[in-house]
């Protein structure tokens, strides 16, 4: 087969002679690259996120791994989305990375990528991009952090911050313990080591088959993570050979295990939004129906926090998402193939679990049904979203009077109020924090329980709102209200003191006014200015879809195909 770097280096004219002699610039002899596939590491890591520190180490094992197998690799650096330290959110900047990823690889002569990220919208965005570029391509994982350590009991990153900081609120710990949580929380390279985003997405991305099998379970300081990374670097380079794309392994049925997959893990709720815009790069209809049809056949079989009791190290050592897998082989389209040639039921074989505590049989799951509602009424019209399994089961059905808080600063500047009119019986609602009205989608979700209240001993609220919520989270928090309120959705018109209703089993998230009333208020509601008048923000914010929709921008997922740039 002709390799597409070969429409750079090889004839007789002006520019292949260019691209040639820049080559000999770096240092390369003809033999080191000249017809040998060249593969693009797209490489996540940077100083200021602590998922990814040690993708500049893993980047060398993939460049063997290239070179072993008779590849050229050529790292980039692409942007880093770290959940921890980017504002407004990372969520903000998924697309910005997918469309760099879809560029690199549009307008460089590489002919297949390895992809190196973790970190919660680095997955996603990542996978957009590669997908709409259509090259040979292997996802390598960052993988999960060690579990954290407090005088003897296991720290859980996320979960456990925002469970000792309610007991730090509600005066059950001192300042000096909450100082030790901080030092023993997060203590090696890797993402959470919860099921949060970054676990839910790597596993997507594995059951998707865009990476080698295992490949996400792995610790990230593992000396397994090290071979699966140079492993990657082969696979890939046998890809480009086989002529073996992203878009061969992106099908329906993959995307549909996918959501099994996250469903059966007890998997973030971000997952619905990623999981929608990835298809519609694909080309592929997926919508949140998909996600309650199949939420209602699925049990949650890993008993990780914030939905179970153990964490992602325990997980591997129990069989990893290969054995929750083997555990799911009768409901997934084994014939399928991934990225390493083989169809995906025989990615499986001899898979295990070795811990049926960690990953429950099917006849004793966490829960029998996945634990994911997809929620409609005249208060989310095209849908919200709530992870009722890490929910008190009392609030399941509930009936409340709003509190309602218009953006996140008013959040902040009233929820502790001692004058505050709040009871356990209340239900908290954030408008604000949507898409557009984030700006971003930020993980508002988790709304705090008031400090008052927290003293009383309530641990958990109904909470409504049009924002995210961290994977780490837990708690009866309604998400993605679609359309969010920023847009004029209802969300934006109930006002305090409104009943508001929350019903998991009927599927309805509805505010007891009539339709009259409701269109009065829509009549006299004035919508907000735009959050950005330039840049990047404003191209975000002009082009930005509805939750429900994947939050992609509409130029990215309509159908097409761009002319392969002219390297002559």
């Amino acid at each position: 087969m002709r390799l597409r770097s070969a429409e750079w280096f090889e004839g007789e004219g002006l520019r292949a002679f260019s691209h040639n002699a820049r080559m000999r610039q770096l240092g390369m002899n003809p033999s080191e690259h000249l017809g040998k596939p060249v593969i693009a590491i797209l490489n996540t890591w940077s100083g200021i996120n602590p998922c990814h520190m040690h993708l500049r180490e893993r980047a060398e094992q993939v460049e063997r791994g290239v070179w072993e197998a008779g590849g050229y690799p050529l790292e980039f650096p692409v942007s880093t989305l770290s959940e921890t330290y980017q504002k407004p959110t990372p969520m903000m900047y998924r697309n910005m990375l997918s469309m760099e990823t879809e560029e690199i690889l549009r307008s460089y002569p590489v002919d297949g990528a390895v992809l190196m990220g973790g970190c919660d919208k680095t997955t996603p965005a990542l996978l957009m991009g590669a997908a709409s570029a259509g090259l040979p391509a292997v996802f390598v994982p960052a993988g999960p952090m060690l579990r954290g350590n407090w005088r003897g009991e296991k720290l859980a990153s996320g979960t456990d911050m925002w469970r000792f900081w309610d007991e730090k609120r509600a005066g059950t710990i001192s300042s000096g313990d909450w100082a030790e949580i901080q030092s023993g929380l997060a203590r090696s390279p890797g993402t959470c080591m919860t099921m949060g985003t970054a676990s839910t997405m790597t596993a997507a991305a594995e059951a998707l088959g865009l990476t080698l099998p295992g490949a996400s379970s792995i610790p990230a300081v593992d000396s397994a993570h090290y071979r699966m990374a140079a492993a990657s670097g082969m696979r890939i380079v046998e890809m480009v050979r086989e002529g073996l794309t992203i878009s061969d392994v992106l099908s329906a049925e993959a995307y549909e295990d996918a959501i099994r997959t996250v469903l059966a893990l007890g998997g973030s709720t971000n997952s619905c939004i990623h999981l929608i815009a990835m298809a519609g790069r694909s080309q592929i209809s997926l919508s949140l129906d998909d996600f309650d049809r199949l939420s209602r056949e699925v049990p949650v079989l890993a008993s990780v926090q914030p939905a179970g009791s153990h964490l992602m190290e325990d997980f591997y050592y129990a069989g990893g998402l290969r054995g929750l897998l083997s555990r799911l082989r009768d409901s997934l389209h084994l014939k399928r193939i991934t990225v390493t040639g083989r169809t995906f039921g025989e990615d499986l074989e001899g898979a295990e679990v070795y811990d049926s505590a960690v990953i429950r049989p099917l006849d004793d799951p966490i829960s029998a049904e996945a634990g994911l509602a997809v929620l409609r009424g005249n208060l989310a019209p095209d849908g919200a979203v709530i992870k009722y399994v890490a929910a008190d089961p009392s609030l399941w059905k509930h009936t409340g009077p709003a509190v309602v808080f218009r953006g996140y600063k008013d959040l902040q500047a009233r929820i502790n109020d001692p004058s505050l009119d709040v009871t356990r019986d209340s239900v908290i609602v954030l408008a604000g924090g949507g898409p557009k009205g984030g700006p971003g989608m930020p993980e508002y979700g988790m709304l705090p329980i008031p400090d008052k209240l927290l003293r009383e001993g309530v641990r958990d609220m109904v909470r409504v709102s049009d924002a995210r919520m961290s994977g780490t989270s837990y708690g009866a928090c309604v998400l993605h209200v679609a359309p969010e309120a920023h847009v004029g959705g209802p969300l934006a018109l109930v006002q305090d003191g409104d009943l508001v209703t929350l019903d998991v089993e009927a599927r309805v998230l509805r505010v007891e006014i009539s339709d009259e009333e409701m269109a009065r208020r829509k009549a006299a509601w004035t919508a907000p200015p735009p959050k950005f008048e330039r840049g990047y923000g404003a191209l975000y914010y002009e082009h930005i879809t509805q939750a429900n929709e994947g939050c992609d921008f509409e130029f990215l997922s309509r159908p097409g195909v761009n002319p392969e740039p002219d390297a002559h």
